[in-house]
């Protein structure tokens, strides 16, 4: 029997092998794209199939493959695992004994015709047991032909490589299913928490969730990079595509490819030739000599050169949104559209089909709203709820279902930034380029709109109450409609979704304008993703310490991800083995930190949920938020500070808008003349001059006595604003320098220490 060395073609096709599904009974190695590796190669392949099952000895082969080389030649064959060289064989065909023909000598012409060869035990013996069971095998096969007659006698004239794969990997539907199950139950856990009137254990479960989905975005979104990513790093981010609306259904691609071409796209055909042509896997920056794509782009432009203009405009657009495709016939993929290959969705039907997914996700959120609605009032009727149950939402659900929506927007803006993006560059159609542009456009404006509003309720309040908390918290109408863009941070920190918003726009652009430059990509995330890191380290936006921690350790893992992804690139020209433990790196730190989020998120919402009285298991907002909110008429709270947040208030029914609510006209509330905006002074539709009204301006009774016991006053690190005391003044602008009606009641009936919810955490300390 023929050693197992004097096989040089059984070992390229055992360990040629990486994506079927191996188990225990049927393992298997493959591998479906033979790549060159060489400028001039004179072996090339625009289908390679090949399946070795170790349990039988057999290896199933089906190419076509185009041979210019003429002689006798041997095979130095390496097999490299996470980039190190494991065997390394120099065989000569001549002395194989399987009935190879035509390899000795080697014969120039085409290779058409699968075969099987029938290996010895010795084949098994020689592969370690691992290679059939660790889940995206990073494993090649590279093997140089050289001449040993001829004119070019001991040169190489031809190099080709194949990736290995024993078909386990991470790439689970699973692992989809479950992330996006713990994501929607958070959101539904904070909605039901909202609607029980729990606003501080909603707020804060919210926030949890909604960053948790936004660190899955910004894996799904390492996984876009058009950087060379090792087998397991493609696979974990593949874990996370969903939450970039990247899910395919058969049905909706079939409507999606149908609408491309009936607004004048053409539809690629990819997927649909995978039988004729093998797709190599961003190996444009690796493997690929530039040869085969250069030599293409030059062919193109003399052909279109030779064409009227108007054609050639037309030729040049299809050329740019169409897959790179090789001299030899097979085709390329990088980038989004590699992470459109392994999701076996067309890269022509990528864009509409995250845009789809984000417009089902609106529609179905607005009718859950309206049927959530429908069913309460059809519940309270028959009695099965009371009849006060989720009262604020029922009382406002047309405000409540318009913030809900703007939060849809926000949570898919990073999706639409990417996408439509994109879309720019490729232009699949005239209509879907339309689409790109009102979906982006729209929602950044949108988003933007917002944002400008709430940073004028907040200086508003700024100017009439010494702290932004007031009106943010206190107007149920601004809180429910804006609040998603608040909520989450300080009180001082209402304006920091601006700079989250660019730093998304900024992020998507350079994610999907760069697909070509992954090192300029992996520059920019490094510095895009050190500059969150710092500003969230120092700023510490977020509402409590809880918070801050949870979002900075994102952001730490996502400037991580940034310097690995870095690493991954041939700046640093490493080894082949760095890069291999960098990948597992990645991979493993991103799985530990995405299980500890999660059980984290899991084991906090359900002992919110379970709990007595939810809003207790968090600390106190230092901005006194729950003081301005309305009161839960569940809890029958009696503490001071809820007394204090009612009186300040005037509350008589839900929703009941105050003289500064924020969706009041703009001329009243602008009206210089309007008492109301002036600070400090007197209430004139009161019936006693002498009344200072307090219920709307914010100001205390200078009374030395209300003072006199500082301690009372909670000292924090952080407050809304370090201003002057609004005290000082407030007698002064009393005629006849008497105090406040409500300031002498106070001054009576509670401790000479009560100091105003607002000033509290206002940075009067």
């Amino acid at each position: 029997m023929k050693p197992w060395s004097s096989r040089p073609l059984a070992v390229l096709a055992s360990l040629a092998t990486l994506v079927a599904p191996s188990f225990a009974r049927d393992r298997e190695l493959h591998s479906n794209s033979l790549n060159a590796c060489q400028e001039n190669s004179g072996f090339t392949a625009s289908l390679f199939d090949v399946s070795f099952f170790p349990d039988n000895g057999t290896v199933n082969i089906n190419m076509l493959a185009t041979s210019s080389i003429q002689g006798y030649v041997v095979f130095d064959i390496r097999i490299l695992a996470y980039g190190y060289q494991i065997m390394h064989e120099v065989l000569d065909p001549c002395n194989i004994g399987i009935g190879l023909g035509g390899l000795c000598p080697m014969n120039a012409g085409k290779m058409g015709n699968p075969f099987r060869l029938e290996l010895g035990p010795e084949v098994k013996d020689r592969i370690p047991g691992i290679a059939y069971t660790f889940p995206d095998l990073d494993a090649t096969v590279k093997v140089y032909v050289n001449m040993t007659d001829g004119e070019m006698a001991g040169e190489t004239v031809a190099c080709i490589e194949a990736n290995v794969s024993n078909g386990m990997t991470v790439d689970l539907i699973g692992v989809k299913w479950a992330t996006w199950a713990v994501v929607f139950l958070g959101i539904m856990s904070s909605v039901l928490l909202s609607g029980l009137g729990y606003a501080n254990a909603a707020s804060h479960v919210a926030s949890n969730t909604l960053s948790l989905y936004g660190y899955f975005q910004a894996q799904a979104m390492i996984g876009l990079c058009g950087v060379h990513l090792p087998p397991a790093v493609r696979a974990w981010t593949q874990d996370f595509v969903w939450s970039m609306g990247i899910i395919r259904v058969q049905f909706i691609q079939d409507i999606l490819t149908w609408y491309q071409r009936a607004t004048g796209g053409t539809a690629s055909t990819v997927l649909n030739s995978l039988e004729t042509v093998s797709v190599q896997v961003e190996k444009v920056k690796r493997a690929l000599p530039a040869e085969y794509v250069d030599g293409a782009i030059n062919l193109f432009k003399r052909a279109t050169a030779m064409l009227p203009r108007a054609a050639a405009h037309v030729g040049g657009r299809i050329a740019k949104r169409a897959n790179v495709q090789t001299s030899f016939g097979s085709y390329i993929v990088y980038g989004i559209q590699r992470v459109a290959f392994r999701g076996k969705i067309e890269s022509t039907n990528l864009f509409m089909t995250s845009l789809t997914f984000f417009y089902i996700f609106v529609v179905f959120t607005a009718i859950l709203v309206i049927l959530f609605k429908v069913g309460l009032g059809l519940f309270a009727k028959m009695g099965w709820v009371k009849g006060d149950a989720f009262s604020d939402f029922r009382a406002g659900w047309i405000t409540v279902l318009k913030g809900i929506l703007y939060r849809v927007g926000l949570v898919g803006f990073p999706q639409v930034t990417v996408m439509c993006m994109w879309e720019f560059t490729q232009n699949d159609s005239p209509a879907e380029m339309a689409l790109a542009v009102f979906f982006f456009f729209g929602l950044l404006a949108t988003l933007l709109w917002a944002a400008w509003r709430v940073i004028r309720i907040a200086r508003r309040s700024i100017a009439l109450h010494r702290n932004p908390a007031y009106i943010l918290f206190s107007d149920p109408q601004a809180l429910n409609k804006w609040g998603f863009l608040y909520v989450q941070f300080r009180a001082s920190g209402y304006y920091f979704i601006v700079p989250i918003i660019f730093y998304i726009v900024i992020k998507g652009m350079f994610i999907a304008f760069a697909q070509a430059n992954g090192t300029l990509q992996a520059i920019a995330l490094l510095i895009i993703e050190g500059g969150a890191l710092i500003t969230a380290t120092v700023m510490r936006p977020w509402m409590d310490k809880s918070t801050n921690t949870f979002n900075i350790s994102i952001c730490a893992m996502n400037f991580l991800n940034a310097i690995l992804l870095f690493l991954l690139t041939d700046v640093f020209d490493f080894p082949p083995l760095v890069i291999g433990v960098v990948g597992v790196v990645l991979w493993i730190a991103n799985a530990v930190v995405c299980l500890i989020l999660l059980l984290m998120l899991i084991i906090t919402t359900s002992m919110t949920l379970f709990h007595n009285n939810p809003d207790t298991r968090y600390q106190v907002m230092n901005d006194d938020r729950t003081s301005f909110m309305k009161s839960n008429p569940q809890l029958h709270t009696q503490s001071e500070l809820e007394a204090l947040g009612v009186t300040a208030r005037g509350e008589s029914k839900l929703y009941t808008k105050s003289p500064l609510s924020f969706e009041d006209d703009d001329s009243e509330v602008s009206d210089p003349s309007n008492p109301l905006n002036r600070p400090g002074t007197a209430d004139s539709n009161t019936g006693n001059p002498h009344i200072h009204s307090n219920r709307y301006s914010g100001r205390w009774s200078n009374d030395p006595s209300l003072m006199k016991d500082e301690p009372f006053v909670r000292h924090r690190p952080s407050g809304s604003i370090q201003t002057p005391s609004p005290m000082t003044d407030s007698a002064s602008s009393l005629p006849g320098g008497q105090a406040s009606t409500h300031s002498a009641i106070s001054d009576e009936k509670k401790p000479h220490n009560t100091a105003s919810p607002w000033q509290r955490g206002a940075g009067y300390e």
